[in-house]
Parts: structure tokens; sequence; C-alpha cells
């Protein structure tokens, strides 16, 4: 991810540069692709500024992160994505806390990805994260993969104790809540129940008869 900060995503031109320089960095170490997203200060994409980075970080992969769920209008902000140019996905939770909760809002994208591509979605993919886990992932599947999904975005953790017996009454590292004194960590059952879901759901649907949408697809390739 390049980010280089903390909080809103309304970046100085001397944080753009920062983020520059680390895109450099990560060329020179072979890194495949990279992730950030700009905002103007009335929650539109900053397509100058992110044009800028599109043009250093080129032929890397680059997604445009969950900035797009700051965003005032998210169709206009897929239109403003696309014609910049060279994104490779759009990580969202459809604008909502999660994605089971905004299924229809990633319907209305995965629709017009499709009609402002002329019938290739796979040139640029919407890639849904947020509330993914074993409970969520068949209904999303249902809705989204008729409308083109080709991939999904979980962490697959939860926070666990971190074992500190001394914890001083009001002092912290100003991360809040269990993030003070827990430790965040991915758990490999979950990943594979969401994988075996995921799998059984696109066996079923690849048997039944194909459609334009269906080209290139594939789940947690």
């Amino acid at each position: 991810m390049i980010r280089p900060r903390t909080g809103d995503f309304k970046y100085t031109d001397e944080e753009i540069d920062v983020m520059i320089e680390d895109i450099k960095v990560c060329k020179e170490y072979g890194v495949r692709g990279v992730v950030f997203g700009l905002l103007t200060r009335d929650g539109r994409v900053d397509v100058e500024k992110a044009k800028r980075i599109v043009d250093e970080a080129l032929p890397l992969e680059i997604c445009f992160h969950r900035a797009f769920d700051m965003t005032s209008d998210p169709l206009e902000a897929l239109r403003d994505i696309m014609d910049i140019g060279g994104f490779s996905r759009i990580l969202t939770s459809g604008q909502a806390r999660s994605v089971p909760e905004a299924l229809i809002t990633l319907e209305a994208l995965y629709t017009t990805v499709y009609q402002l591509v002329d019938g290739e979605p796979w040139t640029l993919t919407i890639l849904p994260g947020s509330g993914i886990n074993p409970e969520t992932i068949r209904p999303i599947l249902d809705a989204l993969l008729p409308c083109g999904l080709q991939e999904i975005h979980l962490s697959g953790g939860a926070w666990e104790d971190g074992g500190m017996k001394y914890r001083p009454e009001g002092m912290g590292m100003g991360v809040g809540g269990q993030g003070e004194w827990g430790i965040w960590k991915t758990d490999e059952n979950k990943i594979r129940r969401v994988r075996a879901i995921a799998d059984e759901i696109y066996e079923e649907l690849s048997a039944g008869p194909a459609s334009p949408q269906d080209a290139g697809r594939s789940i947690l390739g």
C-alpha cells in the first residue's frame, strides 16, 4: 500500500512526491503491484494527482483502494478511475460498512463497468472487501457472480488477547479498543472455508449456461 500517512486521502504535492518515491523503491525490489487512493476535498477522485502516480507505477498492477468508499458518487468515481486508465482493480465495500450491506451498489458498479468497456469486464475488476467470511460468502457470490465478479478480498482475521498482564490505566498508543492490548491474527481455517465455498459455487455455475460475463472469471485464483 502506497500511503504516506494515516488520516484522509487528500494529499499535498509533497505527499505525492513521497508516494512516487515509495513506488520507485517497490519497483527496485520487484513488487508486482501497488495500492493507493487519492481524493479531492469534495469527495471526488483526484484525477490529476492520480495520473501522476499511475504514470510512475506502470507497468505494475494498480489497485485503487477503499478511498473509493469515501467518494460522494461511486459511479462518477468509477468513471474517473476508468478514464485515468492503468488501474486493474478497485477495492471497495460498496460504500457501506461491509459488502453484504452493499450488494445493490456493487451490482450497479459491475453493470457500469460492463457497459463502459463494451463487454470486456476483466479490463477492470471490482474487488469486494469488508465483512466477507464463511457466513456471508455464499449470498455475496450468489448476488455478484452473475454480474461478473472475479475476485474477493478478506483478512479472515480477528482480535486475540495479546497476553500482557500489566496494562497501565489510561495509557495507550492511540489505537484504541482491542488494538491497544490485542493482536490481529488471520485464521487459516476461515480462509480455507471461504475458499471451499467459493470453489463449490463456482463449479455449480460453471456447469450451467455460459454468459458473456463468465469469460475469464476466477474466484480467489
